[in-house]
């Protein structure tokens, strides 16, 4: 019996619907259910074959019980090594070299010292930074949020250098990015599963979060075709199997926006029911596939171009 485990936190309705919606396919040898951890011991399985992960980026402890699964074995969705590695900036580095446009980005230093670091820490770092010269490559208006994370958390949009060094100084020991605003016609949030199944939902960042699907832009098929090839793109270059790709179209050319959403809102009073059954059944359906691929005791990651090609020293493009 191959087992397929979904490791999720507070949220109910996707997990418990991933769950039912495996179970009532009734496929020979397969079986799902929230995973249950007793234990971890170094180099042993708890027996999954697929694991779909919901929660690791909040729980550290979660994350290297995956990683040590991945290690015997396991499909984790997903790759736990390639989720800690990644951060919102590098997707808009990497994007830069795979012919997607995004929003011009700038890191910034944290506006507090990390703990056990002094001023010599730093000795690196010019003081002051060439503040003028971001600005203008940035512009203003634009927006402020951090280079790790999501879910909206201390996002700033802000109109000129004295609202960024206000807004900058609550931001504590987080690290942040600038990134210029994109004034858009129209916006899609797309799901990408398994690297080739996609979902182009029209989406209203501006509205309260309980209405952001509730938009109207009607897509024809050329720029449905535009925008799902730059999602397969994006998620096969990360090696991302679960994922939500936010496009702006501006002048009609589409910004990735925001790309690194591993594990990608999935609640069925925010997404609504049409956006909720197709990912519950393309994630049942890929989470199967995965399982009767499984080869036990094997790498059954999902590794993504980037790092591929890393590894045989040849160009991303």
């Amino acid at each position: 019996m191959k087992k397929i485990g979904i490791l999720h936190g507070k949220e109910r309705s996707f997990p418990n619907a991933f769950v039912e919606r495996i179970n009532s396919k009734k496929i020979d040898g397969i079986i799902a259910e929230p995973v249950r951890i007793e234990k971890v011991m170094q180099g042993e399985s708890n027996g999954y074959a697929v694991i779909v992960d919901r929660i690791s980026q909040d729980v550290p402890h979660y994350r290297a019980y995956l990683k040590n699964e991945a290690l015997t074995g396991t499909a984790v969705i997903n790759n736990p090594f390639w989720f800690s590695a990644d951060d919102k900036f590098f997707n808009n580095c990497l994007a830069t070299k795979i012919n997607v446009p995004v929003p011009k980005t700038v890191i910034l230093p944290a506006n507090q010292r990390p703990e056990d670091t002094g001023q010599d820490s730093f000795s690196n770092l010019a003081f002051p930074l060439d503040w003028e010269g971001m600005f203008n490559y940035v512009g203003f208006p634009a927006y402020m949020k951090p280079f790790a994370g999501g879910g909206w958390k201390h996002v700033y949009k802000l109109n000129n250098a004295e609202e960024f060094f206000e807004k900058h100084n609550e931001t504590g020991q987080l690290v942040m990015l600038l990134q210029e605003e994109i004034i858009f016609e129209e916006y899609y949030r797309c799901y990408c599963i398994g690297r080739k199944h996609v979902r182009i939902m029209s989406y209203e960042p501006r509205n309260p979060h309980h209405l952001r699907y509730v938009a109207d832009f009607n897509p024809s098929e050329e720029k449905l075709k535009m925008l799902t090839d730059i999602v397969l793109r994006i998620n096969n270059y990360l090696g991302y199997d679960f994922n939500t790709v936010e496009l702006a179209l501006r002048d009609g050319v589409p910004y990735a926006i925001d790309f690194c959403n591993p594990a990608p809102d999935a609640d069925l009073a925010s997404v609504g029911a049409e956006n909720f059954e197709w990912v519950v059944e393309h994630a049942a359906l890929y989470a199967i596939e995965c399982a009767q691929n499984h080869k036990e005791g094997a790498d059954n990651l999902t590794w993504g171009e980037y790092v591929k090609r890393s590894v045989n020293k040849t160009p991303l493009y």
